[in-house]
């Protein structure tokens, strides 16, 4: 049966591109980023059907390798948008050459670094370790290739997403957000975005998760910054020295931008590293065992080394040569650690990526396992390694803007691996369950790697001159996580007041069992941002309670996430299309709705009212 073809490869770097550019964007506005493998999937069916009479019939096996060669750069871009966006945050101007080289290189260790773990995690663990996106993506590509519905919604959900961010931020037919100021609460106030990709995370998350993070965002927009108003009506100066203006001064919004932002990263900081230590038992177990699985093959084990097409790996010897060039490329060029010009700083650089890349591998891939990509920690993984990486540049004395750079550097290449790897696992027990060649998605998930990575770099470098990061629009909150923990252990030029409020807030979300980075991400960012995830998750949750039976369920929750993914899609791709053309000619002005007046935040949710009915309707077209 036909598997690894030239067409299969094409579709699924096309899909890459879209999905992997748009859920850039989607992560640099809400700080996480969804699984791509079962819209490409589906996408991938429905496009090998349409070219049929060109192409000719189409295997199982040949949609699977566009599936995988597809997901691997929304992996990709998670590991970019958590860490460099840093870099811009500490005023550098890393060109398109550095960003590739970080997202080819952690992408390629995470291939690699993955490829021996396969036989153990996938095959051995099976039964054991479910891979809920790998196993869910087989179902869906079976369903679909018998004759299913499931790409109508996809492409609905994708067609209405661009269009509604090409008339809301092209044309600038309805303001992006509708605020309204809570009556005898200083500053208080609430409001809700309107972008189709937010209220499409809520459907997908839940109305458990949705709830958490606008619990997190209440507290920073109802509790917190009116108390800071009500200090700042008995001081005569600034409360922060880095603000030059009285809190009386400011607007509810620069209230968060002066000093929300630093609680939220606190929050968002010890969240990470307390979901790592929480998963810390899970991650000792799965280093464990991914080590005998590795012994076990180099023993050649007749037991576990098979000769079935469906076992064929990359021979090991690729893997260490490929390992080795990769981390001999990382020391030799200058420009990979922010054109750094110490031989010495290189080199460590490149041995603790070697070493943090092999054992967060490790950890990611078996984790994912259990509880999906979606949840996979790997901000906190980028957390630990930022941490390791700057406690020994203290130690040499490398605390300047080099040793920074160093070590941001180091930690986004060991996210990007870390992400991608997560992801591979995914892909490998989809084709574990369809009965593919492994060697087949191992090479096409570094096919897809490369295809996709300049074109993820170039819509994040678009991005930043359209909207820049850390302003509403792109606030970067992982990203700003990083920036707080590297600048906190070198140079200690941080708020920490704040900081501690934040890190409290955490604490306190972990002993309550309250999921602790959804909640830190609530009180980072915007009411507005969360308001519409909050009420995705409502909405599936509405509609799943009022079906008569399982199955309906079931049907509600995947055709309303395959619609919900074709908005964040569409929502994605129009808003890197309009930030290439503000590059290119300025942001559009479009026709304008100041004249509306007060109208236009009512025009604003009544949009956002209509998003909510095409869900609906979406998520109900296979329950009737």
């Amino acid at each position: 049966m036909r598997a690894f073809t030239l067409r299969a490869i094409v579709l699924g770097s096309l899909f890459g591109i879209m999905f992997g550019a748009a859920n850039a964007y989607l992560g640099l506005r809400v700080g996480l980023t969804v699984s791509t493998s079962i819209p490409i999937a589906v996408m991938s069916v429905a496009a090998f059907r349409m070219l049929q009479p060109v192409l000719g019939r189409t295997t199982i096996l040949e949609m699977n390798i566009s599936q995988t060669v597809g997901s691997a750069s929304s992996s990709q871009a998670s590991g970019i948008i958590f860490t460099i966006p840093a870099l811009f945050l500490w005023g550098f101007s890393p060109g398109v050459a550095k960003l590739l080289v970080v997202a080819l290189a952690g992408g390629m260790l995470g291939v690699l670094f993955m490829i021996p773990l396969r036989r153990f995690l996938v095959r051995n663990e099976h039964g054991k370790l479910p891979y809920p996106e790998g196993t869910a993506s087989a179902e869906v590509l079976v369903a679909a290739d018998a004759g299913g519905t499931h790409a109508r919604n996809v492409f609905m959900g994708l067609g209405v997403g661009a269009l509604y961010k090409w008339l809301m931020s092209g044309l600038n037919l309805w303001p992006r957000d509708a605020w309204a100021r809570v009556p005898k609460l200083p500053k208080g106030q609430i409001g809700v975005d309107v972008a189709p990709a937010l209220i499409g995370v809520g459907y997908i998350l839940g109305a458990r998760i949705g709830l958490v993070m606008v619990g997190g965002s209440a507290i920073a927009w109802l509790i917190i910054i009116p108390i800071i108003e009500l200090i700042g009506r008995g001081m005569t100066e600034p409360l922060y020295p880095e603000t030059v203006r009285l809190i009386t001064d400011m607007d509810p919004e620069m209230i968060w931008t002066r000093y929300i932002r630093y609680v939220g990263a606190g929050a968002v900081a010890t969240a990470g590293i307390a979901t790592l230590i929480r998963s810390t038992p899970m991650i000792v177990t799965s280093f464990k065992e991914g080590m005998r699985g590795l012994r076990t093959r180099a023993e050649g084990n007749p037991a576990v080394v098979a000769i079935k097409r469906t076992d064929w790996d990359l021979p090991l010897k690729v893997v260490g040569i490929g390992v080795a060039i990769v981390v001999l490329f990382l020391a030799v060029v200058p420009q990979v650690f922010g054109f750094v010009e110490f031989f010495s700083i290189r080199i460590l650089g490149a041995l603790l990526v070697a070493i943090f890349a092999f054992f967060f591998v490790t950890v990611s891939s078996r984790i994912v396992g259990l509880v999906g990509v979606t949840s996979n920690p790997t901000s906190g993984m980028a957390i630990a390694t930022l941490l390791g990486t700057s406690l020994i540049f203290v130690a040499l004395g490398w605390t300047d803007a080099t040793g920074k750079v160093a070590a941001l550097s180091v930690g986004a290449v060991v996210a990007v691996a870390a992400s991608v790897a997560g992801d591979m696992s995914q892909d490998l027990k989809t084709g574990f369950l369809l009965g593919q060649t492994p060697r087949y998605q191992q090479v096409g998930e570094m096919v897809g790697l490369l295809a996709a990575g300049f074109f993820i770099c170039a819509s994040v470098l678009a991005l930043e001159r359209a909207y820049h990061f850390g302003t509403p629009e792109l606030p970067a909150p992982q990203a700003n996580m990083m920036m707080l923990v590297i600048d906190g252990v070198l140079q200690a030029e941080i708020p920490w007041a704040f900081v501690l409020v934040g890190v409290g807030l955490a604490l306190a979300a972990v002993a309550l069992r309250i999921p602790a980075l959804p909640f830190a991400v609530g009180i980072y960012l915007p009411i507005t941002t969360m308001t519409p995830i909050f009420i995705g998750g409502m909405i599936r949750k509405i509609l799943e309670r009022r079906q008569p039976s399982e199955q309906a369920k079931r049907d509600v929750r995947e055709q309303g996430v395959l619609y919900a993914s074709g908005l964040i899609g569409g929502d994605g791709l129009m808003g890197v299309a309009i930030a290439f053309w503000a590059g290119a000619v300025g942001i559009p002005r479009g026709i304008g709705h100041e004249w509306l007046g007060p109208v236009a935040s009512g025009l604003a949710l009544a949009m956002m009212v209509a998003l909510a009915y095409l869900i609906v309707r979406a998520a109900r077209y296979r329950a009737h």
